[in-house]
């Protein structure tokens, strides 16, 4: 009987876990013969291959629903998907919860794929409980670091494989090399930091801005935070209250920040938790340094428990204050952890842990 891959991501939008996405689906559409996709959000179809069945609404008025409206109608295509054929094997993103449940009705199998630990629910007995005893229904669950493999043993006696983020270094430079003028950062003199991410209290970019307020009359320092997010008008806010808008440019998005890891001087990852940050392993990709929070799950594995870059304490502002002077006093010795970084990345090489996807995979297919 001919089977079939149905990947599951009711919610797309431009970040890491999307990034991960288009990759492995594209690698996959090559392996297998019939790969379909469930998500809202269509308007990413020119992102997939053309051998990719897309399944979703033909309404295009749920794309700019709320994130959990999106789950629901994805999961009904999902029920109805599955009842006009179960000839499926299930790969889900999102939403893992659910499509375990909804696979395990029909009797599929399915590979769950956790981007992000679930953070604090070892300390809620019930979440815990519910939570250990769904995930473990799954066939099998995917992790993106060995760190948070070994959280999910720990905390819920999940029996996780890992596979790291995949990573083309090559294309990661090819776009970062793109003509673009970053006005913001043109003056060598100021120490140039960048942020990355959703503008969410995960994410925690209000920690940065608390400390470059501290700082603002110490160092010249610019920053710029690249993002979308329900934080936006939070960040905004403090930024023009607290009178930073000289040394902080809050974006809304780009579609192509990689210039701007380009000009920068380093990265700042302010996260609460983590998965596996792509974005610390593409700042890898330029040689460039890195001061990252030492949040569960992923940072400490890249950079090599601070081999390969520096931490500071998650929620202190001041003493985040205290290693950004560090950096801006001691540029020079930064190099041997940013070279660390640089040639421990094939950890991370896009061949092979795209291979281990189609190798997991194949096994549910026999």
């Amino acid at each position: 009987m001919h089977k079939k891959l149905l990947i599951f991501i009711p919610h797309l939008d431009i970040g890491g876990v999307e990034k991960n996405f288009f990759l492995i689906s594209n690698y996959l559409s090559k392996k297998f013969d019939d790969v379909s996709v469930i998500t809202i959000n269509s308007e990413f179809k020119k992102k997939l291959s053309k051998k990719i069945k897309l399944i979703s609404p033909n309404s295009k008025r749920w794309k700019n629903s709320t994130i959990y409206t999106k789950y629901i109608i994805s999961i009904f295509l999902l029920i109805k998907t599955l009842l006009v054929n179960n000839n499926y094997v299930l790969l889900s993103f999102q939403a893992n919860w659910y499509a375990i449940i909804i696979a395990k009705i029909f009797g599929r199998k399915i590979i769950s794929r956790s981007n992000t630990a679930p953070e604090g629910w070892s300390k809620n007995n019930f979440k815990k409980t519910l939570y250990k005893y769904i995930i473990n229904l799954a066939d099998t669950i995917l992790v993106n670091s060995i760190e948070f493999k070994k959280n999910l043993k720990k905390n819920f006696n999940v029996n996780a494989v890992c596979i790291y983020n995949p990573i083309n270094k090559s294309s990661v430079l090819k776009l970062g090399h793109v003509r673009k003028k970053i006005k913001f950062f043109k003056s060598k003199k100021n120490l140039r930091i960048l942020n990355i991410g959703r503008l969410t209290n995960q994410k925690n970019q209000l920690l940065i801005l608390k400390s470059i307020k501290y700082l603002k009359n110490q160092i010249p320092i610019k920053v710029i935070i690249v993002g979308k997010g329900e934080n936006y008008s939070v960040l905004k806010n403090y930024i023009q209250q607290n009178n930073l808008n000289n040394k902080v440019l809050l974006t809304n998005g780009l579609s192509n920040p990689y210039p701007y890891i380009k000009h920068c001087d380093f990265f700042l990852l302010s996260s609460n938790y983590e998965g596996l940050p792509n974005v610390l392993l593409e700042a890898q990709c330029f040689k460039k340094i890195i001061i990252s929070t030492k949040c569960p799950t992923g940072p400490q594995e890249i950079l090599l428990n601070g081999k390969a870059g520096i931490f500071f304490k998650m929620n202190d502002f001041k003493d985040l204050s205290k290693k950004i002077i560090y950096v801006y006093k001691n540029k020079n010795k930064m190099i041997t952890k940013v070279n660390t970084g640089y040639n421990n990345l094939h950890r991370f090489d896009e061949k092979k842990n795209l291979k281990m996807y189609y190798q997991i995979i194949l096994k549910h297919f026999k």
